[in-house]
This record gives C-alpha cells, sequence and structure tokens, in this order.
C-alpha cells in the first residue's frame, strides 16, 4: 500500500517504470480526444467540481485512462470525499500512476499522471482514508469506468 512518503519519494527521486509506453502527436490526441477530454488530459486543466459523469458513479469496475484505456483505479477503492470529484484511496497497481511535483497557482501540490501515456488525471492529497491516508483526486473527464459483467 502506497502512503504519502511514498508519493512525495516518486515525486522527487522518480517515479516506477510502466508496463508500457503509449505516444502520439498533439494531433493524434486532438483527434482522439473530445475538446474537453483534450484540455484536461493533455492541457492540465480541471474539469468544475461536481460536473464529471462519474462522480457519482459506484458500479463495480476499472477506471481506465480515456487516452491509452490504460487501468488506473479499481472501483473498490473509491470512496466519496464531496470533493467534486471522483476519488480513490490507491492506484490500481504502484506503477499506473506517475507523480509530478505541481507548483502551479502559488501551491505547492502533487500532480497524478497516467504512467503509461503521461496524461494529466488530477492531484493527490494526504488528507484521504485511512488506512493510506490518501486522497487521489480525479478528473472524471481522464478516465472511463469499465463495469464489471457490463
Amino acid at each position: 500500500m502506497l502512503t504519502w512518503k511514498d508519493i512525495i519519494n516518486f515525486s522527487v527521486n522518480g517515479n516506477p517504470t510502466p508496463d508500457k509506453r503509449v505516444e502520439k502527436s498533439e494531433a493524434e490526441w486532438k483527434a482522439q480526444l473530445s475538446p474537453e477530454q483534450y484540455r484536461i488530459t493533455r492541457q492540465k486543466g480541471t474539469e468544475p467540481p461536481n460536473s464529471g459523469a462519474l462522480c457519482k458513479a459506484f458500479d463495480d469496475g476499472k477506471y481506465n485512462c480515456i487516452c491509452c484505456d490504460t487501468p488506473l483505479f479499481d472501483s473498490t477503492i473509491k470512496f466519496n470525499s464531496s470533493s467534486g470529484w471522483p476519488s480513490f484511496t490507491q492506484p490500481i497497481k504502484e506503477n499506473a500512476i506517475k507523480y509530478h511535483r505541481d507548483t502551479s497557482f502559488g501551491m505547492v501540490r502533487v500532480e497524478v499522471m497516467c504512467n503509461t501515456c503521461d496524461a494529466h488525471l488530477g492531484h493527490v492529497f494526504p488528507d484521504g482514508p485511512e488506512p493510506s491516508g490518501l486522497r487521489y483526486c480525479i478528473n472524471s473527464e481522464s478516465m472511463t469506468l469499465e463495469k464489471e459483467n457490463a
């Protein structure tokens, strides 16, 4: 189980190696994604709170990257944080997520990205529930929900 100390270590000393890499040109990403998905995942945007379709979704399944379909989070670790964005306590695998120190907007945060394709997902904070204490705050537009038994 990842802890805040692990997250800081990854953001400072380097991320785990992904299982694979997906790289495309900006033109290819624009052709594949909706304008809002592109703005969020490729330009590090943020959707308005409580606007995402996955905020209130609690169906069983896996949350995959909208860009490369890599599994990122499992429904069993999703929780209602009342933050306005889907929230998770752990990634599906340690190497699914990439961490980057983010000092934009006069704040110090840890940005989370898909480790396969570098899509911006959101941020992780040390104010989540036990036992990890982590809250991965993720844009709905950056993921798809692959429902179990669908």
